[in-house]
């Protein structure tokens, strides 16, 4: 038995088979009436079976046509479901994600191979948020840096940061070795958004009465990170999000305690659309690969 025609016919028999009706099967599937019932008739010939019982003004099915329809719906359902699934995979996809500016150029943006490779059909957006104040644009989802979890809103715990002093390998070789009090000599960087974070540093190593000789508070992390590599001074610089400076001696640590902190990147879904499951595999892809201080460290491939 041919394929094609079968197919073409099964379509036309389950449609006639719920409406009862050759010209609203023909209206339905845009065929003349008269297309209908040719189709219908080639279907059985081919099965040798009665699935219709014609009458004047109506049709109806026979016992046959009855167990053939319970039959053989569940198996074209499954077929377009099939058939649609890997239409949606082959068809151009669009999803669109916001996060800060330096967790996007020390981890996601060199990690975006890996996105491409395993999904060459979804096209991404990236917009970057320089700090906390800023209002990004409306994306899918978004990475955030917060001290408390977002709420109203379907989100994912990436990691917790911490803060180092850090400083480049030429300011290092002067000031180590020297203790907590070559802080008071040299230009002290942070971000702007912790103006406090030096002193509060100071409080958890135990370093009281201190008063540092300069503060240079900048507006984004990736300019506090790029004034400690020039030599401006030393720095308080996220971990493990800045793990490459360190890899590559661009930056050194001057001491080992950090800051920790309350601030966490969280992972947040803005758009729940069940029709766009690029958006999950977008999430999925990103838990993998960012929600543990482990990953994050690793050097992307």
């Amino acid at each position: 038995m041919s394929l094609q025609t079968p197919l073409r016919g099964l379509r036309c028999f389950c449609v006639a088979a719920e409406c009862l009706s050759f010209k609203e099967t023909a209206k339905q599937l845009y065929l003349t009436p008269s297309a209908v019932s040719h189709q219908i008739k080639q279907l059985e010939d081919n099965l040798n079976l009665s699935l219709f019982e014609r009458k004047t003004r109506a049709i109806e099915l026979t016992e046959s046509g009855k167990q053939f329809y319970h039959a053989i719906k569940p198996l074209l359902e499954q077929l377009s479901q099939t058939i649609n699934q890997f239409s949606q995979v082959e068809r151009t996809q669009e999803v669109s994600i916001s996060m800060p500016e330096f967790f996007a150029s020390e981890l996601f943006v060199p990690r975006l191979r890996g996105w491409s490779e395993q999904y060459p059909n979804i096209n991404l957006t990236l917009e970057t948020v320089k700090s906390r104040r800023e209002t990004p644009k409306y994306t899918d989802v978004s990475v955030v840096l917060s001290g408390k979890k977002p709420q109203d809103v379907l989100s994912y715990d990436l990691f917790p940061i911490s803060y180092i002093p850090a400083c480049n390998p030429s300011l290092f070789q002067k000031l180590h070795g020297k203790g907590y009090r070559v802080l008071e000599k040299t230009p002290l960087i942070l971000h702007q958004a912790r103006p406090t974070a030096w002193h509060q540093w100071a409080e958890r190593v135990g370093y009281h009465q201190f008063q540092p000789k300069q503060i240079i508070q900048l507006d984004s992390m990736f300019s506090v990170a790029r004034a400690a590599q020039q030599g401006l001074g030393v720095a308080l610089i996220p971990m493990p999000i800045s793990h490459a400076w360190f890899s590559s001696g661009a930056l050194v640590k001057l001491f080992e305690q950090d800051l920790l902190s309350r601030d966490r990147y969280y992972l947040v879904q803005h758009n729940e659309d069940p029709e766009r499951p690029e958006i999950k595999l977008l999430i999925d892809w990103v838990l993998q690969s960012f929600n543990t201080p482990e990953v994050a460290l690793q050097p992307a491939s």
